[in-house]
Order: C-alpha cells, then structure tokens, then sequence
C-alpha cells in the first residue's frame, strides 16, 4: 500500500512538472533549442535542490550544506506551486483571450502590383492566406502571455510573501475574559509568540526581531508555545542566543519540530538560556496557575502530554491557562476545566490554499474560540517552515489581554 501511494504522489509530481514545463517553455517557443533545455534544467534543478534541503535537515546533514541548499530549495517549493496554480488559471483565460484575437478585424493586405507574365511562363505564386499564418501565431502569443502573466504572478507572490517574514512578525492585541480572574489581574499581558522555526534559513537576527518586537509590547509574562527550531543545539544554540534578552518572565513547551531535533537538549538549552519549560508541569502564578504539556509528537519518545499530572490537582477555583503547541489538545483541556488554552502550530495554513488543509487538521485555524467553558486562541506564529514566505497567513506575536468578569 506504501508503494502504490508513492507511485501515486511521484506519478503527479511528474505530471505536473511536465505540464508546467510544456505551458512555460514548449508552448512559448517555436521549436526545439535552447530555452526548452534550459527550462527542463530549471525545473529539474529546482527540484532537486527542494528534496536536498528537506533531506538534509532531517538527517542532520553539516549545517554549512543544510544553508546553501535552503533558500533555493524551499523557495521552490513555493514558486513551483504558484507557478501551477498560476497556469491553471491561465487556461480558463486562454480561450476567452484566443476568442478575443480571432474577433478582431484583420488588417486589410494590400493588392501587389505585379509585371505581365510573358506569353508561355508558368505564373507566379499565390500569396499565402493571412488566416494561414495567423493562427499559429495567435497561439504563440497567447502562450507567451498566458505564461509570462503566471511566470510574474508567482514571482510576485512568493517575493511578497518571503519579505513579510524576513521583516518579522507583526503585533495582535486580543482581549479575553475569564471569569475565575481576580479583580487584580484585570489588564494582565501575555506575549504569545509560536513557531519562529530558527533553521538554515531564519537565523539569529530573525530571533533578535522576535525578541525585540516581544519586549517592546510591555508584556508580564511571555508564553513560547513550540516549534522554536528546526536544527540541533550544536549548530542553532547561537542562533537562539537573542532569548535571554527576554525582559519578562518566559515560559516554554515543545512543539513537533523540537522532537525532531533532540528536544531533551532543547528543554536544557532554552533553560539555560532564562526560560522556565513546562514539562507536564504547572507554575502556580499570584493570580492564575499557568500549566504546559509536552506535545503529542513526544509520544514516540515516551515523553507525551500528560494532562493529569499537569492539571490533576490544582485548586479548580483558580485560573487556568494552558500552553499546549497543537489546537487538537483543546478536548484535554476542556476535560481538565482549562479556561484557556494558547496554541501555535498551524501557521494559519502559511500558503494559501494551504489552509484549506490545515483547517480540516486543527479545530481551530487562528485566532479565538470558545469550546464550552474553555476559550483556545491559535497564533498564526512568527516565522515560518519550509519556504521562508507566507501568503494569507501574516506571521504574529499576540498580546493576550486577560479580562475579570469581577472587575
């Protein structure tokens, strides 16, 4: 069954290169040369340099190789798709723009003047027919068309969307209400930030935004809510130096990715580096109990969520908020009377229409929302995975203003 669906996903992947590469370079040019080579060398290339910089993260390949094939790499998975999805549309115009040439009135061809032919000599040839000629040519021109307005399109989206990362996450304000809050902690500030994914690709002065971008909005506690790297301690720990900076008080839980990157050596270094990690664990805070739970990813390494050792005996009178990096661990929480939950992890589907997906994944895409008596906000997250780009997904870090009903 493995085998049948790798063949499957290989068999599209083919198809669909084939088909960009045909609408891109074969049907833009006249003939066999130099442009259809070197557009098969592009797209190949590309290609390869994608499942480079994939394979070579996972396995924890030299860091120096995992940077020089990241950027290319990853910034091809994303132009490819838009490059598709641009041509795609591009063949709903494609009649209506071929409908529109054939519609306009050629231009009159003027009768040539020719000498009388002598008496016994074959007669010249005819002039070939316009229409002969301006049908090839209509398709030449519509291609090209069709093909440069996609080509630009999808240059344009991914070079966009790769600045509104590289520039650094933006700040949301959400004010949510508890009914449990003292009186005394109405106004309190929570900095959620989630998925910075320092990598190969975002480094330290990506870290040093986030950093600053959270001191600036004043918070009382700062929450990092997972998936803070994409690497080992050994080639990331300086890149996450810029955590220390960090004015108020922070806690963290691991996301997915930690796992996938030695998360015990990862707990250890973001303690070192002044974060307080909530492993199952619970902070009793002077006016709410903070809780955090491993994420489900740990499973596989015997270090899973264990909601009852990290909320099994509080005092249920008080507040509860929980960090936990997945939204699907909002049914724990409303089991074990969480009043809020702060996740990370669905980047807000981070290329559109990723998150058509992502929202089938996850009970809640982004944003606030109420499951019972307990409310889950999801931050979109501040960098990104993969491609360094997002499209209709903004990158953020969200202030959470508590509220007391008892105000």
């Amino acid at each position: 069954m493995v085998i049948v669906f790798v063949v499957l996903v290989l068999a599209v992947m083919v198809t669909a290169n084939w088909y960009v590469w045909r609408r891109l370079f074969r049907d833009t040019t006249s003939g066999p040369g130099w442009a259809r080579r070197a557009g098969a060398a592009v797209i190949v290339g590309g290609w390869l340099m994608a499942f480079g910089a994939l394979v070579a993260e996972r396995t924890g390949a030299p860091f120096w190789l995992q940077r020089t094939l990241a950027w290319p790499g990853f910034l091809w998975l994303a132009l490819s798709m838009y490059l598709l999805l641009g041509l795609l549309v591009g063949e709903v115009l494609r009649p209506l723009l071929r409908r529109w040439l054939e519609r306009r009135k050629p231009a009159e061809v003027p009768v040539r003047q020719t000498e009388p032919v002598p008496v016994g000599a074959p007669p010249p040839p005819e002039p070939e027919s316009p229409a002969l000629l301006a049908a090839p040519s209509r398709r030449l021109f519509v291609s090209r068309v069709i093909g440069g307005a996609a080509a630009a399109a999808a240059v344009g989206t991914v070079g966009v969307g790769t600045y509104g990362v590289l520039k650094g996450p933006s700040v949301k304000r959400v004010t949510v209400p508890l009914a449990k809050l003292p009186r005394g902690a109405h106004g309190y500030r929570i900095a959620v930030v989630s998925d910075i994914h320092l990598g190969p690709v975002l480094g330290r002065g990506f870290a040093q935004k986030v950093v600053d971008t959270i001191n600036s909005t004043q918070p009382d506690l700062v929450a990092v809510v997972g998936d803070l790297v994409d690497g080992s301690v050994k080639d990331l720990g300086p890149a996450a130096a810029p955590l220390t900076q960090l004015k108020a008080p922070a806690y963290f839980v691991t996301g997915n990715h930690e796992y996938f990157s030695g998360a015990e050596q990862w707990v250890e270094e973001v303690r070192r580096l002044g974060l307080l990690p909530l492993e199952n664990a619970r902070a009793e805070l002077p006016w709410f109990d903070l809780a955090g739970v491993n994420d489900i990813a740990g499973e596989d390494e015997g270090q899973g969520p264990d909601f009852a050792k990290a909320l099994g005996d509080r005092d249920p009178a008080r507040a509860c908020v929980l960090l936990a990096h997945q939204p699907v661990q909002i049914h724990d929480a409303v089991e074990h009377g969480v009043d809020l939950q702060l996740s990370g992890h669905t980047h807000g589907g981070q290329l559109w229409p990723g998150n058509l997906i992502a929202a089938g994944a996850n009970p809640t895409l982004a944003g606030l929302e109420r499951y019972g008596d307990t409310q889950l906000y999801v931050s979109r997250g501040a960098g990104a995975w993969g491609p360094p780009t997002r499209v209709g997904a903004p990158s953020d870090i969200t202030v959470i203003e508590l509220a007391s009903k008892q105000a």
